[in-house]
C-alpha cells in the first residue's frame, strides 16, 4: 500500500495509558488521525460505537478476515481486534498521518505490511502503578485484573521490537517524548537505551 501520509503504531500493556496518550496527541495534531479499530468485545457503558471502536459479532469479524479487509488483527483476552484497510486509506487520501493504537501482534504485523511505520511502546513506570491504574478503573473484576497483569508481563517482553520506547511516569513527559518521535526527533529514544534497564528489569521479573 503506497501512502501518502505518514504511518505510526503505538503499543503498551493494558494500564500503562497509550489511549490518553494518544487524545492528547491527537488534540495538538490536527493532522493527526487515528484509525477506529474493529472488536468483537462487549462495548462498555461510557464507550460509542464508531468512536471508540466498531463494534461488530464475531461472524462479521471473521468475515472481514476472509476478505483480507484487515492491515492487522489479533485475539486479545478472548476477543478480536483489527485495524480496516479501508479506514487506513480514507485517512491517506484525506492527507492524514495515522497513528494506530494497537497491541503488540498488531504492531508486528503493521510493520511486516508497513515496514516504513514508525513504532513507539509505552511503559508503565512500575509494575505497582500499573496494578494501581487497572484497579483505578473500576470496570474489570479481580479475575480479569490479575490476568491482565499476568498478560502485561508478556506484553512488555516484546519492547524491543519497537523502534522507540517511552514511559509513561509523568503525563506530560511522556506526550513530549511521543511528539519527538512523531516528528522524526526520537532516535535519543530508542529500546536499548542504558536507563531502562533497570526499570525493564523489575517489569519483566
Amino acid at each position: 500500500m503506497s501512502t501518502a501520509g505518514k504511518l505510526f503504531v503505538i503499543a503498551a500493556p493494558s494500564g500503562a495509558g497509550k489511549t490518553s496518550l494518544v487524545h492528547e496527541l491527537r488534540r495538538r495534531d490536527p493532522n493527526l488521525r487515528m484509525c477506529v479499530s474493529h472488536t468483537t468485545r462487549p462495548r462498555r457503558p461510557n464507550e460509542v460505537d464508531g468512536r471508540d471502536y466498531h463494534f461488530v459479532d464475531v461472524p462479521q469479524f471473521e468475515t472481514m478476515i476472509a476478505a483480507d479487509g484487515f492491515l492487522e488483527h489479533a485475539r486479545v483476552f478472548d476477543h478480536y481486534y483489527g485495524t480496516s484497510r479501508a479506514a487506513l486509506a480514507d485517512a491517506y487520501a484525506r492527507g492524514h498521518d495515522v497513528i494506530l493504537e494497537i497491541d503488540w501482534q498488531g504492531a508486528r504485523q503493521v510493520r511486516d505490511r508497513e515496514p516504513s511505520c514508525t513504532s513507539l511502546f509505552v511503559l508503565p513506570p512500575s509494575r505497582a502503578e500499573l496494578e494501581r491504574r487497572l484497579r483505578s478503573r473500576r470496570t474489570d473484576s479481580d479475575a480479569v485484573i490479575e490476568r491482565r497483569l499476568r498478560d502485561a508481563v508478556a506484553d512488555m517482553s516484546h519492547y524491543r521490537e519497537f523502534d522507540h520506547v517511552i514511559v509513561n511516569d509523568d503525563f506530560e513527559r511522556a506526550v513530549h517524548d511521543a511528539r519527538e518521535v512523531l516528528a522524526g526527533r526520537g532516535a535519543h529514544l530508542g529500546p536499548d537505551r542504558p536507563e531502562l534497564r533497570g526499570l525493564i528489569a523489575e517489569l519483566l521479573a
